[in-house]
């Protein structure tokens, strides 16, 4: 896992929600099929924009090539998205006052290279800690010997995984979890809940915000 940074002198063009001068910028990346202005991306960052974070959403390339030419293309491979985010954390002005984190694909790519970038903390939405259905293709070596303190925002109800199945994980100790009740992939539960995907998101936000005062 190499997050060696390869400059470029092309500007990210991110997208910023919250306070400027807030103390804590959280660096938020897409799932593997929805950009970074998705519906649900847009919810959560205002919300943790609402919680006094200020937000800093991007495209990994193949995302941003598609919003040129609207061709739906796979993610680009890990030795592309993993760089990727050290520069993303190079034009946010370094990793003190950074959370990084993601949706799904998103939050993943940052877990492996939290430690590397010395980021302030680690928030993931929905970790994919196995492909839905195969349970046997674990994601998680890394997360055992996690250093950054980390918050994994994840449904109940989650086909990538389970409350029982992540109870038997070798997670690290710095490795919390907001479950998100009855929520899907994307915290969206059943009608039958009494809840929404609003109401959950908002209070993963809330989480989220309770995680980075702490970090302060």
């Amino acid at each position: 896992m190499s997050c060696d940074q390869t400059q470029t002198e092309t500007p990210i063009p991110f997208l910023f929600d919250g306070n400027e001068k807030a103390g804590l910028t959280i660096a938020l990346a897409h799932g593997a099929g929805a950009p970074m202005d998705s519906p649900f991306m847009n919810e959560m960052a205002g919300a943790l924009a609402a919680g006094g974070l200020r937000v800093a959403r991007f495209e990994f390339p193949y995302m941003a090539k598609r919003r040129v030419d609207g061709k739906k293309r796979g993610p680009d491979r890990a030795a592309v998205l993993l760089p990727f985010l050290g520069e993303v954390v190079r034009q946010l002005g370094g990793p003190e006052n950074l959370i990084l984190g993601g949706k799904s694909m998103g939050g993943r790519m940052a877990s492996m290279v939290a430690d590397d970038l010395g980021v302030a903390g680690l928030v993931c939405l929905g970790y994919p800690f196995h492909p839905p259905g195969k349970p046997e293709n674990l994601r998680t070596e890394h997360l055992a010997s996690l250093g950054t303190p980390a918050l994994i925002c994840h449904g109940t109800r989650d086909p990538f995984g389970k409350p029982d199945e992540i109870a038997g994980y070798d997670l690290s100790k710095t490795i919390g979890l907001h479950w998100v009740e009855d929520g899907e992939h994307d915290f969206k539960p059943r009608k039958s809940s009494g809840r929404t995907q609003s109401q959950n998101i908002i209070e993963a936000a809330g989480a989220i915000s309770d995680f980075a005062r702490k970090l302060n």
